[in-house]
Protein backbone atom coordinates (compact mmCIF):
# COMPACT_ATOMS: atom_id res chain seq x y z
CA UNK A 1 0.00 0.00 0.00
CA UNK A 2 2.79 2.44 0.91
CA UNK A 3 4.72 2.10 -2.37
CA UNK A 4 1.52 2.24 -4.41
CA UNK A 5 0.36 5.37 -2.56
CA UNK A 6 3.79 7.00 -3.06
CA UNK A 7 3.53 6.46 -6.81
CA UNK A 8 -0.03 7.77 -6.85
CA UNK A 9 0.95 10.88 -4.87
CA UNK A 10 3.88 11.47 -7.21
CA UNK A 11 1.81 11.18 -10.37
CA UNK A 12 -1.39 12.94 -9.20
CA UNK A 13 -0.10 15.22 -6.44
CA UNK A 14 -0.57 15.00 -2.70
CA UNK A 15 -3.57 17.32 -2.42
CA UNK A 16 -5.67 15.87 -5.26
CA UNK A 17 -5.07 12.27 -4.15
CA UNK A 18 -7.62 11.05 -1.60
CA UNK A 19 -7.75 8.00 0.63
CA UNK A 20 -10.62 6.81 -1.59
CA UNK A 21 -8.37 7.06 -4.66
CA UNK A 22 -5.74 4.92 -2.96
CA UNK A 23 -8.06 2.19 -1.71
CA UNK A 24 -10.15 2.15 -4.91
CA UNK A 25 -7.03 1.61 -7.05
CA UNK A 26 -5.86 -1.14 -4.70
CA UNK A 27 -9.29 -2.76 -4.61
CA UNK A 28 -9.55 -2.71 -0.81
CA UNK A 29 -11.90 -1.00 1.60
CA UNK A 30 -11.17 2.12 3.62
CA UNK A 31 -11.12 -0.02 6.75
CA UNK A 32 -7.89 -1.62 5.55
CA UNK A 33 -6.33 1.81 5.09
CA UNK A 34 -7.43 3.06 8.51
CA UNK A 35 -6.19 -0.14 10.14
CA UNK A 36 -2.63 0.97 9.28
CA UNK A 37 -2.89 4.77 9.08
CA UNK A 38 -4.95 7.39 10.87
CA UNK A 39 -4.91 9.76 7.89
CA UNK A 40 -3.52 10.51 4.46
CA UNK A 41 -1.06 12.85 6.18
CA UNK A 42 0.27 10.05 8.40
CA UNK A 43 0.71 7.80 5.35
CA UNK A 44 2.60 10.57 3.53
CA UNK A 45 4.88 11.16 6.53
CA UNK A 46 5.61 7.43 6.60
CA UNK A 47 6.49 7.50 2.90
CA UNK A 48 8.90 10.40 3.50
CA UNK A 49 10.57 8.75 6.50
CA UNK A 50 10.90 5.40 4.69
CA UNK A 51 12.40 7.15 1.65
CA UNK A 52 14.95 9.01 3.76
CA UNK A 53 15.90 5.84 5.61
CA UNK A 54 16.34 3.93 2.35
CA UNK A 55 18.46 6.74 0.88
CA UNK A 56 20.70 6.78 3.98
CA UNK A 57 21.11 3.02 3.70
CA UNK A 58 22.25 3.34 0.07
CA UNK A 59 24.70 6.09 1.03
CA UNK A 60 26.15 4.14 3.94
CA UNK A 61 26.52 1.02 1.84
CA UNK A 62 28.35 2.99 -0.89
CA UNK A 63 30.97 4.39 1.50
CA UNK A 64 31.36 1.44 3.87
CA UNK A 65 34.58 -0.10 2.56
CA UNK A 66 36.33 3.05 1.29
CA UNK A 67 39.29 4.17 3.40
CA UNK A 68 39.82 7.55 1.63
CA UNK A 69 37.49 10.24 3.07
CA UNK A 70 37.32 12.21 -0.19
CA UNK A 71 36.41 9.07 -2.11
CA UNK A 72 33.76 8.35 0.55
CA UNK A 73 32.26 11.80 -0.09
CA UNK A 74 32.38 11.17 -3.83
CA UNK A 75 30.78 7.72 -3.40
CA UNK A 76 28.11 9.20 -1.12
CA UNK A 77 27.22 11.83 -3.71
CA UNK A 78 27.09 9.16 -6.42
CA UNK A 79 24.87 6.91 -4.31
CA UNK A 80 22.56 9.81 -3.54
CA UNK A 81 22.13 10.83 -7.17
CA UNK A 82 21.69 7.21 -8.30
CA UNK A 83 19.07 6.62 -5.58
CA UNK A 84 17.19 9.80 -6.53
CA UNK A 85 17.24 8.73 -10.18
CA UNK A 86 16.06 5.19 -9.41
CA UNK A 87 13.33 6.54 -7.13
CA UNK A 88 12.17 9.60 -9.04
CA UNK A 89 8.66 9.27 -7.66
CA UNK A 90 10.08 9.58 -4.14
CA UNK A 91 12.42 12.39 -5.24
CA UNK A 92 9.36 14.32 -6.45
CA UNK A 93 7.63 13.73 -3.11
CA UNK A 94 10.68 14.82 -1.10
CA UNK A 95 10.89 18.02 -3.13
CA UNK A 96 7.15 18.67 -2.66
CA UNK A 97 7.36 18.01 1.09
CA UNK A 98 10.11 20.60 1.44
CA UNK A 99 7.56 23.27 0.42
CA UNK A 100 4.71 22.13 2.68
CA UNK A 101 4.71 23.49 6.22
CA UNK A 102 3.31 20.29 7.72
CA UNK A 103 5.93 18.06 6.04
CA UNK A 104 8.97 20.36 6.01
CA UNK A 105 10.03 19.29 9.54
CA UNK A 106 10.33 15.68 8.32
CA UNK A 107 12.59 16.88 5.50
CA UNK A 108 14.68 19.05 7.84
CA UNK A 109 15.16 16.11 10.20
CA UNK A 110 16.36 13.98 7.29
CA UNK A 111 18.72 16.75 6.16
CA UNK A 112 20.13 17.04 9.68
CA UNK A 113 20.83 13.30 9.61
CA UNK A 114 22.45 13.57 6.16
CA UNK A 115 24.75 16.34 7.42
CA UNK A 116 25.58 14.29 10.53
CA UNK A 117 26.40 11.32 8.28
CA UNK A 118 28.70 13.43 6.04
CA UNK A 119 30.44 15.24 8.88
CA UNK A 120 32.87 12.45 9.91
CA UNK A 121 34.06 12.10 6.30
CA UNK A 122 34.60 15.86 5.96
CA UNK A 123 36.44 16.01 9.29
CA UNK A 124 38.63 13.04 8.30
CA UNK A 125 39.44 14.76 5.01
CA UNK A 126 40.41 17.95 6.83
CA UNK A 127 42.56 16.03 9.32
CA UNK A 128 44.31 14.20 6.45
CA UNK A 129 44.98 17.50 4.67
CA UNK A 130 42.80 16.49 1.71
CA UNK A 131 40.04 19.05 2.32
CA UNK A 132 40.65 22.71 3.05
CA UNK A 133 40.65 23.66 6.70
CA UNK A 134 37.22 25.22 7.07
CA UNK A 135 34.17 24.73 9.25
CA UNK A 136 33.29 21.06 8.59
CA UNK A 137 29.62 21.71 9.34
CA UNK A 138 29.45 24.39 6.64
CA UNK A 139 31.21 22.07 4.19
CA UNK A 140 28.82 19.19 4.98
CA UNK A 141 25.82 21.49 4.44
CA UNK A 142 27.35 22.72 1.17
CA UNK A 143 27.76 19.15 -0.09
CA UNK A 144 24.15 18.32 0.81
CA UNK A 145 22.79 21.53 -0.73
CA UNK A 146 24.80 21.18 -3.93
CA UNK A 147 23.84 17.54 -4.36
CA UNK A 148 20.13 18.18 -3.82
CA UNK A 149 19.98 21.27 -6.00
CA UNK A 150 21.97 19.90 -8.92
CA UNK A 151 20.11 16.58 -8.86
CA UNK A 152 16.78 18.42 -8.96
CA UNK A 153 17.76 20.86 -11.70
CA UNK A 154 19.77 18.49 -13.86
CA UNK A 155 17.67 15.32 -13.57
CA UNK A 156 14.11 16.40 -12.79
CA UNK A 157 14.01 19.69 -14.68
CA UNK A 158 16.51 19.20 -17.52
CA UNK A 159 16.40 15.42 -18.03
CA UNK A 160 20.13 14.73 -17.63
CA UNK A 161 21.30 11.26 -16.68
CA UNK A 162 22.25 10.34 -13.13
CA UNK A 163 25.83 9.84 -14.34
CA UNK A 164 26.16 13.39 -15.64
CA UNK A 165 24.35 14.88 -12.63
CA UNK A 166 26.64 12.96 -10.28
CA UNK A 167 29.76 13.99 -12.20
CA UNK A 168 28.73 17.67 -12.15
CA UNK A 169 28.00 17.52 -8.43
CA UNK A 170 31.25 15.78 -7.55
CA UNK A 171 33.21 18.17 -9.75
CA UNK A 172 31.71 21.21 -8.07
CA UNK A 173 31.99 19.84 -4.55
CA UNK A 174 35.61 18.80 -4.98
CA UNK A 175 36.90 21.55 -7.28
CA UNK A 176 34.62 24.55 -6.75
CA UNK A 177 34.19 27.27 -9.35
CA UNK A 178 37.78 28.39 -9.91
CA UNK A 179 39.91 27.04 -12.74
CA UNK A 180 43.02 25.22 -11.53
CA UNK A 181 45.24 28.11 -12.74
CA UNK A 182 43.11 30.69 -10.92
CA UNK A 183 43.04 28.60 -7.76
CA UNK A 184 46.82 28.24 -7.87
CA UNK A 185 47.29 32.02 -8.37
CA UNK A 186 44.93 32.78 -5.50
CA UNK A 187 46.64 30.26 -3.24
CA UNK A 188 50.02 31.74 -4.21
CA UNK A 189 48.81 35.23 -3.23
CA UNK A 190 47.38 33.92 0.03
CA UNK A 191 50.70 32.28 0.91
CA UNK A 192 52.76 35.44 0.29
Amino acid sequence: MVDFAARLFASNGYHPTSVSDIVDCLGVGKGVFYWYFESKEELFRQILMDAQRDLRSAQRQAVADEPDPVRRIEAGIGATVEWLDANRHLFVLLEFARTEERFAPVIRKGEEQAVADALPHVKAGITAGLIRHDDPLVLAHAILGTTDHLARVLMLEQGHSATSASAATVSFCLEGILSPATAERRLGRAAS
